[in-house]
């Protein structure tokens, strides 16, 4: 999910007569390597973009009836700059109106990605469709998604939007419908609906389905940062933003779509001598470690080896609960709290839901929705999954961690053997869960989105590893290409860097696997160079997975 958070107030961009940039929503991201004295300012960034935005008003299809928002900054060591900006018409969020200016280091123009090319006009912002018809539309279908369960609390708020992902631009009611399952989990559908037919236009889930020590359950005695308190200690890390981690209680969230009239609690885990948990599960700080500990690996992942001071940028940490909800097979990013939510599993299915894949799984959504913001949806539905699988994956590998290794597999640590196999999902060959894509088709967009994950998930794989039969730290893993090519990998670190850059600079909210190729053959380009053995190998990864 993604939630715009606007922290400046507007000023005019003076391209033509009406088009207006706001400052950045989110601080910018400045290469740590870079000199100091030679990073522009935030400030000075932005005053340079707006220039050009004016000038290249007409190139992106700007008019006086829209307005921009600066979403996220970064600056290139060399000091190119990325400004991603969103849009609205008529005030109306435009999905899919995103777009990425790119400067020069002297703030000249230098090119644009942009999630549509077509054209923003309107006949009219007024709906035909009721906003009451299109919160019974949606909250049908979220009972439909749910057949069998008395769904309770269920509410359905529409805004209306303009929607440019799905063809022509045309007005829609975007409604988010949530309710609690019979269990008191809460269940969620965003339902896209035209706001002058009333035809169904896309659906898709709302819950994108995350110094002491301490015994965890999946992890060994980890290394933990804590805060003293007293004469006690808690679990709240100051070197890494503050971030915590809380007992939900096996509570769950009372909320009316995006307004929580209550939430769970996270009650401060604290101790008495710093020596955290006994590792077995019937200690509630047990599953607190495994959550602290993935954030800080994470945390500590993208900082060090992206430049990325915490989720959003901006060196605020997050905050993790556990023990939510009753037998809750799920955990979850909300952008709303800036937190992760662990359940605990109904012990059949699934296991506590805190292993270090996960966590860093779920924590990168939080890191897709402050830059792409893929929608979650179709094919940028199926990468936004695959870049939480991938980053997940290489966190993992990251903390090289004895008791939980690197392998490229997902969730491997909390399935249960209800669920039939011995991972969530399977990265070199995806095809082994029985419902992922291995390969790219034109029936891909109609997939759900973990399972259309497949073919991201294949390409990485490949490219990291290379095709065919290999054991890595005791997994035996196979990679077969979709084209019967052979694919040499050129390791995991080349493989993040990649995605990395092609996630923050490149994709937008619109990417598709036809556009991540794009995206990332620019990524490893500018990072390798024109033609470089990375920059193939990136090409052969993508046609192995029929994606051309």
């Amino acid at each position: 999910m993604s939630r715009i958070r606007q922290v400046r107030g507007s000023r005019p961009a003076a391209v033509g007569a009406a088009v207006t940039g706001t400052a950045a929503l989110l601080a910018a991201t400045l290469s740590p390597t870079a000199l100091a004295e030679d990073r522009p300012t935030r400030s000075d960034v932005i005053d340079s973009a707006e220039s050009v935005l004016a000038d290249r008003a007409a190139h992106l299809g700007l008019s006086s009836a829209q307005e921009t928002k600066v979403r996220d900054v970064v600056v290139d060591e060399d000091g190119t700059r990325h400004v991603r900006y969103d849009r609205t018409y008529h005030r109306l969020p435009v999905l899919g109106g995103d777009f990425v200016l790119h400067l020069n280091p002297d703030g000249t123009y230098r090119g644009t990605s942009r999630a549509t090319k077509s054209g923003l006009s309107l006949a009219t912002v007024t709906p035909k469709v009721t906003a009451p018809k299109a919160a019974d539309l949606a909250a049908s279908l979220l009972r439909a998604a749910h057949l069998g369960e008395t769904l309770k609390k269920l509410t359905a708020k529409p805004r209306l939007v303009v929607d440019a992902l799905h063809g022509a631009p045309k007005l829609a009611w975007q409604t988010d419908a949530v309710a609690h399952d019979g269990l008191g989990n809460p269940v969620g559908r965003t339902v896209l609906t035209d706001a002058t037919t009333g035809a169904r236009i896309d659906a898709w889930d709302t819950l994108e389905s995350a110094s002491g020590d301490g015994k965890s359950l999946y992890g060994g005695t980890v290394p933990l940062e804590t805060t003293r308190s007293g004469s006690s200690y808690q679990l709240k890390d100051a070197t890494r933003g503050g971030t915590y981690t809380g007992d939900a209680a096996n509570q769950t969230d009372k909320c009316l779509l995006t307004i929580c009239l209550t939430r769970a609690p996270a009650t401060l885990f604290t101790d008495a001598d710093n020596h955290w948990a006994t590792g077995a599960t019937s200690d509630r700080a047990t599953v607190a470690v495994d959550a602290q500990y993935g954030t800080d690996v994470t945390w500590d992942y993208y900082k060090k080896t992206h430049g990325r001071n915490g989720i959003a940028g901006d060196g605020k940490g997050s905050f993790n609960r556990v023990h939510y909800g009753k037998d809750y097979n799920n955990a979850f990013w909300d952008d709303n709290c800036f937190c992760m939510t662990y359940g605990d599993g109904d012990g059949k299915v699934m296991g506590p839901l805190v292993s270090l894949d996960v966590a860093a799984h779920e924590m990168s959504h939080g890191v897709t929705s402050k830059t792409a913001a893929l929608t979650y949806s179709g094919e940028s539905g199926g990468l936004n999954e695959a870049t939480s699988d991938i980053f997940g994956t290489l966190v993992e590998f990251y903390a090289n961690n004895a008791k939980d290794p690197g392998d490229w597999l997902i969730g491997e640590k909390v399935v249960r053997s209800g669920l039939g196999r011995d991972a969530l999902r399977y990265m070199d060959k995806p095809s082994k869960d029985g419902k992922s894509a291995d390969c790219w088709s034109e029936k891909l967009a109609d997939v759900d989105v973990h399972y259309s994950s497949g073919v991201g998930n294949h390409f990485a794989y490949l490219l990291a590893e290379g095709s065919g039969e290999k054991t890595i730290n005791g997994v035996s893993h196979t990679s077969p290409t979709c084209d019967d090519s052979t694919v040499k990998g050129i390791g995991k670190a080349k493989l993040g860097k990649i995605w990395y850059r092609a996630l923050t600079v490149y994709m937008t909210s619109s990417t598709d696997y036809a556009g991540a190729r794009t995206a990332t053959l620019k990524a490893a380009e500018d990072l390798y160079g024109s033609g470089s053995t990375e920059q193939q190998a990136v090409a052969a990864a993508w046609s192995a997975v029929d994606v051309g």
